[in-house]
């Protein structure tokens, strides 16, 4: 439920900044991209880590070097699923931080990786 309302609120600030949400949840036999967005000719692959608070730090820094070879991946899956050719393609991550009220703080990381 916490990584719905994460992926819900990172897709909510990309529309914020102009951006179309293509996908949320794209799945495919090795994996998901949590979320798709495009503006203008840059296609956007975002990775959404959520926690409740930071006391174990930021989602950022759970990104390992594996998990970006595998969003490498998972992203050229898309493109020659979906036969999109975007002139630029970015890799994010945005954390997002929900408090124990309910107050939900998203921090984008945009070309992370």
């Amino acid at each position: 439920m916490l990584g719905v309302v994460g992926e819900a609120a990172a897709a909510d600030r990309y529309r914020s900044r102009g951006f179309e949400v293509i996908a949320c949840n794209w799945r495919c036999a090795a994996g998901e991209i949590d979320v798709i967005a495009r503006r203008a000719d840059l296609l956007v692959f975002c990775e959404v880590k959520t926690r409740r608070g930071a006391s174990f730090g930021g989602g950022f820094e759970s990104v390992t070097a594996r998990k970006q070879r595998k969003l490498r991946q998972l992203g050229e899956t898309y493109l020659r699923a979906s036969g999109e050719r975007p002139v630029s393609i970015r890799f994010d991550v945005a954390s997002v931080t929900m408090s124990a009220e309910g107050r939900i703080d998203v921090q984008l990381f945009e070309d992370a990786f």
